[in-house]
């Protein structure tokens, strides 16, 4: 944490405030030229071998590559990454969230040079921003098909399913396009995680004694019949069984050898 903070210092008066928003601008710009026929998103797509080739804007234009859906849902994509970047931007600062940005930039970029003759997508690292809105605001509630109101942390658990699936059975492109976006969200939340998981331990531990507490005290194992003394209010005092009683009543020492027997199952 010291050293971002130090980086802050460094570099802060260069971070780019609303950033979520000029990265959907520059989306709806591109989407809005190629829909009407004035241009071919080809060429703002990261193709490493056309990097290499010279073209060195896609290094930074496939950023601004729109969803590939139907308009509606575009927007509505468009919608939730400005809500989820805005909230994060809100929550880190201006800096942390577009350092946040730039880590998964970096990472897609590095792991796309991998396979220089296959398209990057920016996919995951938008995956990335949706997660990690998801891990601060797990009970935020989405309208799923705009009807139905789901909690984000399901979807987000929804997602990590099928990142575990690509994983496990997607290409290699695909695989490390997934492992850039999780290793983002990682960096970012690895020691809050650890903190939440020490912190869930010691509250299961602590119910588990107070149940046993409560247990115990609910149900004491000798409790004299007579004056309801028991182990637990009087640890130190001695308690005893009558033979002659139905049941073979508990009694302390007090009142073991002077008591009315109850009633045996043959008689007194």
């Amino acid at each position: 944490m010291g050293l971002l903070n130090r980086f802050e210092r460094l570099f802060g008066r260069l971070a780019i405030p609303n950033l979520s928003l000029y990265l959907i601008f520059g989306q709806v710009l591109f989407w809005s030229v190629a829909f009407f026929g004035f241009f071919d998103l080809e060429r703002i797509v990261l193709l490493p071998l056309a990097v290499r080739a010279g073209e060195a804007w896609r290094l930074f234009t496939f950023l601004l590559q729109p969803p590939n859906a139907h308009p509606v849902f575009i927007a509505f994509a468009w919608y939730l990454f400005y809500l989820m970047g805005s909230a994060l931007e809100g929550h880190w600062g201006v800096f942390r969230y577009n350092l946040f940005i730039f880590v998964g930039w970096a990472l897609t970029v590095a792991v796309a040079f991998l396979f220089p003759a296959n398209y990057a997508t920016n996919l995951f690292l938008a995956g990335s921003v949706f997660l990690a809105f998801a891990f601060l605001n797990p009970d935020f509630e989405m309208l799923l098909f705009f009807i139905l109101p789901v909690k984000i942390k399901w979807l987000a658990l929804l997602q990590w399913i099928l990142y575990g699936y690509v994983l496990l059975f997607g290409a290699w492109p695909v695989r490390l396009a997934v492992l850039a976006a999780i290793g983002n969200f990682l960096i970012f939340f690895t020691s809050e995680i650890i903190q939440r998981l020490k912190t869930g331990r010691r509250r299961m531990e602590h119910q588990a004694r107070s149940i046993a507490t409560r247990g115990s005290e609910r149900e004491p194992r000798h409790r004299c019949r007579a004056c309801g003394k028991s182990d637990l209010t009087h640890p130190q005092m001695d308690f005893r069984y009558c033979s002659k009683c139905a049941g073979e009543e508990c009694y302390c020492t007090e009142h073991i050898a002077a008591h009315e027997h109850s009633a045996a199952a043959g008689g007194r």
